[in-house]
């Protein structure tokens, strides 16, 4: 648990820190720049650390949107497998140990602390961000359990991301929209190359977007990856209840739908499969494991639906690409009566494209502040929504804006929470769906127009 001390000759011994908090909050002060992209110190760092390749497998996973979902995927059905999986995620949405998971058990204080303390001690006067500190105790950790497969999925970008420093036995590239313009570029070409950097030569490299950017094509022909493209290589689709994989040599039928909710999922699990057949010759994957891990997987905050009179649903869409596949499930998926929607962005973010995405099925707004550095007001939002729509009430907080929209909900009604891990984290770690209202928490709600 946070805050407990640890063996004291430890802390003498190894440790900066006696707590993962304390560590936490130092990396968040330790580099000049909360991101700085390049391999360069995180690397040498690594070589300190770990002089030797590593023995497991490396499967890397990029892409604007569908990481996280792939990670898990790939997570479950490896496990099903019988293999000893390592997987690496971020951002965490309770607490920093879902970042890190062996066996599917998240990395406790302890372990993930004693790593910190290794990195500490190798990178001598190099200065290391705050996630470039939680790649190398994800390797570090791997590496000491002996995992067969670590799972990476990549922060930002991933060309000068830090799990770029181990090469990819086979990577993904989910999917290629606009997102973190400052650092990737203006245009789908400008990021998709940045995406594309995981790819190796020679190995599998997997696109799963349907209309990939031509810098990522060109590339990978340079580099002569071995390039597995949605629509050319491999193919699926719906039969009924199940539905059916193949590409030129194997072929998957009577496949159970992944068990993460909405329609894009099914290309997600698509691509997951490419990439497991991709290394069909290292790491043989069984049907019936295939089955069992779609079956099982599990993701918090992709469109989690919380049922009851009024249904809650929680997705950490943050970008114009993620918001319009949320409005399309909001579609599909039958409301009796109002859409009410929580709100909250990062000033970063394309926040008139998010509200255009959704717009027309959102029936009143609930647009709340995220604090920090990069956070946005919820009066900021309510400027933008205004135009647009005029019931709009604005909050300081989200479990504020969250009371407020449970508050004028109506049985039939449904409350979407979304735009960021800083907004459906809160929300899930407090369940109000569970909870009675708190007239309280109403007085950070007030109403606009």
């Amino acid at each position: 648990m946070r805050g407990m001390t640890f063996n004291a000759e430890i802390e003498r011994r190894v440790m900066r820190f006696n707590t993962l908090d304390n560590w936490l909050s130092w990396q968040e002060t330790l580099h000049p720049r909360a991101v700085e992209l390049g391999l360069a110190r995180v690397r040498a760092v690594l070589r300190q650390l770990q002089p030797e390749s590593p023995s497991y497998l490396v499967i890397t996973v990029g892409g604007t949107n569908g990481k996280g979902s792939c990670v898990a995927l790939l997570e479950a059905i490896l496990r099903a497998a019988g293999y000893r999986v390592g997987a690496y995620s971020s951002p965490h949405l309770l607490r920093y140990n879902e970042r890190i998971r062996i066996d599917g058990r998240e990395a406790d204080d302890l372990a993930i602390c004693q790593a910190f303390a290794r990195i500490d001690d190798a990178r001598n006067d190099c200065s290391l961000t705050y996630f470039e500190f939680g790649t190398l105790a994800a390797l570090e950790l791997f590496h000491k359990a002996e995992v067969d497969i670590a799972i990476l999925e990549v922060g930002l970008g991933g060309r000068l991301d830090a799990v770029n420093i181990l090469d990819a036995d086979a990577a993904l590239v989910v999917s290629v929209a606009i997102d973190h313009v400052d650092w990737l570029g203006p245009d789908r070409e400008s990021i998709a190359y940045e995406k594309a950097g995981i790819y190796r030569p020679g190995r599998p490299a997997i696109c799963a977007d349907p209309d990939p950017p031509a810098r990522l094509l060109n590339y990978a022909a340079r580099l002569g990856a071995d390039l597995r493209l949605v629509g050319r290589d491999y193919q699926f689709t719906r039969t009924g209840e199940t539905w059916r994989w193949w590409d030129r040599q194997v072929q998957f039928d009577d496949l159970p739908p992944p068990a993460l909710t909405g329609a894009h999922q099914l290309g997600n699990a698509a691509a997951v499969l490419a990439t497991l057949v991709s290394l069909q010759g290292r790491i043989p994957v069984r049907p019936d494991a295939i089955r069992i891990g779609l079956a099982a997987v599990r993701l918090a905050g992709r469109f989690q639906v919380f049922s009851g009179s009024v249904e809650w649903i929680l997705d950490v869409a943050h970008n114009p690409h993620a918001a319009k596949r949320l409005a399309s499930h909001l579609r599909e998926r039958a409301c009796d009566r109002q859409t009410l929607a929580v709100v909250g962005l990062l000033a970063d973010k394309d926040a008139n494209g998010i509200i255009q995405a959704m717009t027309d099925v959102v029936d009143h707004w609930y647009p709340t502040t995220l604090g920090g550095l990069r956070g946005r007001t919820g009066a900021e939002l309510a400027a933008l929504l205004q135009p647009l729509n005029d019931r709009v009430t604005i909050s300081d907080e989200v479990l504020a804006a969250c009371r407020s929209a449970q508050a004028a909900a109506n049985p039939g009604d449904r409350i979407v929470v979304f735009g960021s891990f800083h907004t459906v984290a809160p929300a899930l770690a407090a369940q109000p769906w569970n909870s009675p209202i708190d007239p309280f928490m109403l007085e950070g709600g007030l109403t606009h127009g």
